[in-house]
């Protein structure tokens, strides 16, 4: 793609799963890339194979270290790093606070970091990572389905602020993608996510396609359109069919 030649890319959680494959894609289109995890050792080899920068830390502050590696400008930035919450629903304070400071605050402070220059320019991409479940909702998943909504929801409100200045933002909403995420779902990502579960690539693949149509949604599992689409006619029926999976989820053992 034109657009990805040559072009400054950040990908945060770059550790594995969805993060690994997005920064081989864009490396492969001839992108520059930084490479970031929490564990500077799980983007080492990751960076060596792809020619990509390694740049460890929390992904909500790391900025301007990427900035650096990228001789000053950064094009595309994948916020990509999350946080599941496995564990009882309603969970504690310290899981929830957890869950919002990396799946809508980490988007935040990276946002704000890097507009002054986007909008300076004229140009720039915001790639959220969030979920179905951002869309949706998770059955067993309290503070990563809401936090995920809140993703959702920036990444909205970017597009409908700043796409006239320049702004391009994709929000990423699959359903179970084989990754350890998935594993950590546990007996609902089982039930609910596991049988139509793709692989990483085919999230970035869908990524480039939304990019190539300039579309704000990315649904690599296309039926989440339908989804979405009853989940807004008829709510209730929606959510009657919701519980239905719920209760099924606790009468296997949840």
């Amino acid at each position: 793609m034109s657009t990805v030649q040559g072009a400054g890319v950040v990908v945060t959680g770059a550790g594995g799963g969805i993060g690994a494959a997005l920064a081989r894609r864009f490396a492969a289109e001839g992108a520059r890339v930084v490479v970031n995890d929490l564990d500077g050792s799980r983007i080492e080899a990751l960076a060596e194979e792809t020619g990509a920068v390694a740049v460890a830390g929390d992904a909500s502050r790391i900025v301007d270290a990427a900035r650096d590696a990228l001789d000053g400008t950064i094009d595309i930035y994948c916020a990509n790093a999350g946080l599941a919450s496995p564990g009882d629903p309603l969970a504690d304070e310290e899981v929830w606070a957890a869950a919002w400071d990396v799946n809508v605050m980490a988007h935040v402070r990276a946002a704000r970091a890097l507009l002054p220059d986007w909008l300076e320019r004229g140009s720039g991409r915001f790639v959220s990572t969030a979920s179905a479940a951002g869309l949706l909702t998770m059955i067993g998943a309290a503070p990563y389905s809401v936090t995920k909504h809140g993703a959702v929801a920036f990444a909205e409100w970017l597009s409908l602020t700043y796409r006239h200045r320049g702004l391009k933002v994709h929000a990423i909403c699959p359903q179970g993608v084989r990754t350890d995420m998935l594993t950590a779902a546990g007996s609902a990502g089982e039930l609910v996510l596991a049988p139509s579960a793709i692989e990483p690539e085919d999230v970035a693949d869908a990524l480039f396609d939304a990019m190539a149509a300039d579309r704000f949604l990315v649904l690599p599992h296309p039926e989440v359109a339908g989804y979405y689409r009853a989940r807004a006619e008829d709510t209730d029926r929606w959510l009657g069919g919701m519980n239905h999976l719920q209760r099924t989820w606790e009468e296997t053992g949840a």
